[in-house]
């Protein structure tokens, strides 16, 4: 007797968010930054965000990271229902699960590069040690140098660096070669797939840039504060292949 396939393990559902709406004040007029959105994003994905300025991105992006809450709509992190959460619950989960990464690196001139990764370490329940995870950025031989002495790619990396050194489960990265060239920025997109890939983290990407789309697990375009599409990919292009 044939014996059928096993079937193919679930994904896990690491944030689940329902009916988010954002609505800003300014003045007497409401703009309306997320309208009623619906999203799943899964354990391990490589995800990548696309739209033009305005359209909502960096907004869902604040409020899945506990930067921001919704004016209404539920947003759940495995079990966790954030926008039950006050500010104290929602500093412990950033500190404990989520990476940041934008397109200024917000490094500290004073410090070296080694030094700038210690300040996340130093809070985080099971860190890396620093220059560890500055090697896995490809920086291991600039431990000592200090931002003014690193290029734009560098300081960026150093930026990677101190986000996972604290092991987190998502990275959130929102413009991270937006201020770089072009292959400077693949670069750093190639340490960001290799977070993705060796260390099972969670990497979600918001950019206008079209051509890194092909790098993700799925592809969500956003406009005028609502998911256009989502586009699937079964196979991810890898860095050295895009093209934009």
């Amino acid at each position: 007797m044939a014996c059928s396939a096993a079937p193919a393990t679930a994904p896990v559902v690491l944030f689940h968010a329902r009916q988010v709406t954002k609505t800003y004040t300014m003045g007497e007029v409401q703009v309306q930054a997320l309208r009623q959105v619906d999203l799943d994003l899964y354990e391990g994905e490589f995800v990548v965000f696309l739209g033009p300025s305005g359209s909502g991105k960096s907004t869902l992006l604040n409020i899945l990271g506990g930067l921001d809450v919704p004016t209404n709509g539920e947003v759940y992190f495995r079990q966790q229902n954030l926008t039950q959460a006050g500010e104290g619950r929602l500093t412990q989960f950033r500190r404990q699960f989520i990476g940041f990464i934008f397109q200024f690196y917000n490094l500290i001139p004073s410090l070296t590069a080694e030094e700038n990764v210690a300040l996340v370490t130093d809070i985080a329940l099971h860190p890396m040690v620093p220059a560890t995870a500055l090697e896995l950025v490809g920086l291991g031989d600039r431990l000592s140098h200090f931002p003014a002495q690193l290029s734009g790619g560098e300081q960026q990396r150093v930026a990677i660096a101190r986000a996972i050194a604290k092991r987190p489960e998502v990275l959130f990265c929102d413009e991270p070669t937006g201020a770089l060239d072009y292959s400077t920025g693949k670069r750093v997109l190639e340490v960001l797939a290799r977070v993705n890939q060796d260390l099972g983290t969670t990497v979600v990407v918001i950019t206008h840039n079209a051509g890194i789309g092909a790098m993700g697990d799925r592809v969500i375009t956003m406009r005028d504060g609502q998911i256009q599409s989502i586009e699937h990919h079964v196979q991810r292009a890898t860095p050295d292949q895009l093209e934009w």
